[in-house]
């Protein structure tokens, strides 16, 4: 099977992970592309649509039947489906939280009051500020391995990245200075209270055309249901607001000890620096109940 990913590293080290798991039913090729996000590397994600900049270029190579299967990080998805595609898969979440990258091992409450943090996103941003309101948290491009060198050579004190990233380029990312880069760095993962994660960050989707009933069937076998069902109820409480990577908006749902949903979410507002938190609980078959539900209440609550 021929599965289309972006060609950055990351990309190329999940599609690839994904693969493997698929190989025990099928081989597989990857087909890395560039996408409109790719391309646009010099421009600020918040001065831009980026609904679908990262998944435009692999979506329409699946659907121009160029590949079979397109491997996407859940959270650049948009919330609404390209017709002639869907998810046939979502495979077991890596760790979902944020972490924090730094030359001295900080945690987030440890840093110095005026640290430079680099991220630019508004989710991470507001929660930095919120706990920490002297930080210095400014916008930052490039891949991974870009942004962990531009804290080596001293430009940023620390940078927030996804830790599911960490893990699939440089797993244990503890070792030898964060991996193969050898750089002289320390990573302190940001809890949930902290820093609430994206929608589905840490999940792969995998998308095939609509009428591949070959694709579906095989990807039916490596689909992970708990994963699928929590990232449900984050992406419907994401849809709530608009979807996109522009929203300030984060969501974790987890199954509880009953078998039942857990969601946690916040909402945020740059212009105001105003950041509201809440969660709520449901049945495990109610996810997209429990996350529209959440989103109207906080929103309520941003609005009063």
């Amino acid at each position: 099977m021929r599965i289309a990913t972006r060609r950055s590293a990351l990309a190329k080290a999940q599609a690839y992970q994904f693969g493997l798991l698929l190989a025990q039913r099928s081989d597989f090729e990857l087909v890395a592309l560039a996408t409109s996000g790719d391309v646009a590397q010099d421009v600020p994600v918040d001065q831009v649509d980026v609904k679908g900049m990262f998944v435009d270029t692999i979506r329409q190579a699946v659907l121009d039947g160029d590949c079979d299967l397109a491997v996407h990080s859940y959270k650049d998805l948009p919330t609404e489906r390209a017709p002639g595609l869907t998810i046939g898969a979502v495979p077991q979440r890596e760790d979902p939280r944020d972490i924090l990258i730094s030359r001295d091992g900080h945690a987030l409450s440890t840093l110095p009051a005026t640290a430079t943090v680099g991220t630019s996103s508004q989710r991470r941003r507001l929660q930095l500020l919120r706990a920490r309101p002297s930080l210095q948290v400014l916008g930052i491009r490039g891949n991974l391995d870009t942004r962990l060198r531009k804290v080596a050579d001293g430009e940023f004190d620390a940078v927030v990245v996804a830790y599911a990233g960490l893990r699939r380029l440089y797993s244990p990312p503890e070792a030898m200075g964060l991996g193969p880069l050898g750089l002289p760095l320390k990573a302190a993962p940001l809890e949930p209270g902290e820093c609430l994660s994206a929608a589905a960050q840490g999940a792969l989707a995998v998308e095939c055309r609509s009428d591949d009933d070959d694709a579906l069937a095989r990807l039916r076998s490596v689909n992970h249901q708990p994963t699928a069902r929590t990232v449900t109820a984050e992406r419907a409480f994401l849809e709530r607001f608009g979807g996109g990577c522009l929203a300030a908006v984060g969501a974790l749902c987890t199954v509880t000890a009953a078998g039942g949903l857990e969601l946690a979410g916040m909402v945020g507002d740059p212009g105001r620096r105003r950041v509201v938190r809440g969660s709520d609980v449901a049945g495990y078959g109610q996810a997209t109940e429990l996350g529209q539900r959440l989103a109207d209440e906080l929103r309520r609550m941003l609005d009063g």
